[in-house]
């Protein structure tokens, strides 16, 4: 059997990216030339790798054991091969995306003693679905995902769970009758003025069918798609809100804000860290996988 080193990196490629035509652009090739060296791996291995599909390419269960087996000596050897000669520099930036809030108040201030051992990092902000998928075309090397990504070519580790709090200014909270609340549900807060992220009200409505099994039907006095402005209005008492408790954690700590109901089991949601299977092959990135890992137990 004679594959070649080329074939064998255009295919994971092509694999990670899902399209021949993306797969072509990225490593400066035309389309015809990714087709006739797949065809030709196919052709030197004896099985079908791709299903040529209208918008893309599928991997098959050959595909899929094919890239365990040579992700890594590929990735291993093009990274060698471009410090060695210069194509990229061994020190590029890291370029990881994630939600504003999380990035801001968690990840960034965990990352400076990694920035003096010389890593160099690019940040992103956005949300799951189209972070993932500048996550699959090369564009960002780690992503923290709220949704646990359900792609091929896409590994993720749960890095800690945010949990939910349903909460207003000790000045509002001094004005509602906690003890109903707990007793009655949620009716007892009708009158006052919601703070929500957005208008369909996702963390609210996912307090509400995990605390009262119920959907809420509050219009929002105030919308502000950063939930860092969420929690500043809801320290000025412009009214209440549910935050994840990590963004809020020093003004429940001081009693600035506090918790309007402390059920049993509180509402949580898991963040994900994702990457591209066979990247850990770069010590920076598998040095910043780790050091998330360990600084996230520290973050719920």
């Amino acid at each position: 059997m004679s594959v070649q080193l080329n074939w064998l990196r255009t295919f994971v490629t092509v694999y990670r990216l899902g399209s021949f035509t993306k797969a072509a652009q990225k490593l400066g090739m035309s389309q015809p030339a990714v087709t006739h060296q797949i065809r030709n791996l196919e052709k030197e291995i004896g099985w079908l790798l791709f299903e040529r599909l209208p918008h893309g390419a599928q991997p098959t269960p050959a595909a899929d054991g094919l890239l365990r087996e040579v992700q890594g000596p590929v990735d291993a050897l093009s990274n060698a091969v471009d410090s060695a000669y210069g194509k990229e520099a061994p020190r590029r930036p890291l370029y990881v995306g994630g939600p504003t809030e999380l990035m801001t108040s968690r990840l960034i201030p965990a990352i400076s003693d990694l920035v003096a051992e010389g890593i160099r990092f690019r940040f992103v902000f956005g949300l799951a679905d189209d972070l993932l998928t500048r996550l699959v075309e090369g564009e960002l090397d780690l992503v923290l995902s709220t949704i646990r990504p359900r792609i091929r070519s896409i590994a993720a580790s749960p890095l800690f769970d945010e949990e939910f709090v349903l909460l207003a200014s000790a000045e509002l909270a001094a004005r509602i009758p906690r003890e109903r609340l707990a007793a009655d549900g949620p009716a007892v807060l009708s009158e006052l003025p919601w703070i929500s992220y957005a208008e369909s009200l996702p963390i609210i409505r996912r307090y509400w069918r995990g605390v009262f099994d119920a959907a809420p039907d509050m219009t929002p006095a105030i919308v502000v798609p950063d939930l860092r402005g969420a929690l500043a209005a809801v320290k000025s008492s412009a009214g209440v809100s549910v935050l994840p408790t990590y963004l809020c954690a020093e003004e429940l700590a001081s009693g600035a804000i506090v918790p309007l109901l402390q059920p049993e089991v509180p509402p949580i949601n898991t963040f994900y860290l994702a990457h591209r299977q066979g990247e850990f092959s770069r010590p920076d990135l598998t040095l910043l996988h780790g050091h998330l890992l360990l600084k996230g137990r520290l973050w719920s």
